[in-house]
């Protein structure tokens, strides 16, 4: 299936590794030239050499930090593509932690760094976006919006905040041609999830092997899940293809959350 994305330009957050690499790397795949954003230069430039090598779209880089380097990062990104046709937004999580664990004073600046950086860089792409009549905003949440997860009552809670902004901007865009769509991973194979593996072995007193085996018991398809599988479904939202899929939060769990 052809999905459109050729000569699509696509800012994708955090991609130096993980969801927001894997990401990267499959819309470059399907001919879309991406921009891309990371604090790790290092690990960013091995990311995009990666994708270039690699041929299709284009990959390009910029070192920033979502918190404060908004603006430049869509200056630059308009600099390099032209324009921003796909937004990715992808922010990293906060450390694992009970609700109780949780200090008022770190609620401002956890919510400054995962929420307001996607309603600005997406306040700032929009317009060129309803003057093409063409547009994609993706917002890589959590199945926590949905289910919480236990020990990340800060991601469940802060990423819970985009949930409501990203439906109600989905309405009033609709008519623009721009779609606006949250995916929700599971349990997927990446850095971040041994992280959770590794602090959630600890809280326990158990080993890491102990938690991903359980974790992986209590998911219908029996396995955590593989960053290009993820990939696949935000290129499919991100595509033409999909022109009335808008409002939405789409799981990629394995079938994780049970409920309908």
């Amino acid at each position: 299936m052809d999905l459109g994305l050729k000569g699509k330009r696509a800012l994708v957050l955090s991609s130096s590794k993980g969801l927001g690499r894997g990401v990267a790397e499959a819309l470059a795949w399907e001919g879309a030239d991406v921009f891309m954003t990371a604090r790790s230069a290092d690990k960013l430039a091995e990311a995009a050499d990666a994708i270039n090598a690699r041929g299709a779209g284009r990959a390009h880089q910029m070192v920033a930090d979502l918190t404060r380097d908004a603006e430049r990062i869509i200056e630059s990104a308009m600099a390099a593509l032209g324009g921003v046709d796909i937004l990715v937004a992808n922010t990293g999580g906060p450390s694992a932690r009970t609700a109780l664990d949780v200090k008022p004073e770190e609620w401002t600046p956890q919510f400054e760094a995962m929420v307001v950086p996607v309603f600005r860089l997406a306040g700032l792409v929009l317009p060129g976006m309803r003057e093409r009549k063409f547009g994609r905003i993706l917002t890589i949440a959590s199945s926590g919006v949905i289910q919480p997860i236990p020990n990340l009552a800060m991601s469940n809670a802060l990423r819970s905040a985009i949930v409501g902004w990203s439906k109600t901007l989905s309405a009033e865009v609709a008519g623009d041609g721009i779609t606006v769509n949250m995916i929700l991973p599971g349990r997927i194979e990446t850095d971040r999830l041994g992280e959770l593996d590794r602090a959630n072995a600890q809280r326990q007193n158990k080993s890491v092997d102990e938690i991903s085996a359980s974790a992986k018991a209590q998911i219908p398809a029996g396995r955590y899940g593989r960053v290009e599988e993820f990939a696949d479904v935000v290129c499919f939202l991100a595509s033409e293809r999909a022109s009335y899929v808008t409002g939405s939060m789409i799981r990629v769990d394995g079938g994780a959350v049970r409920n309908v």
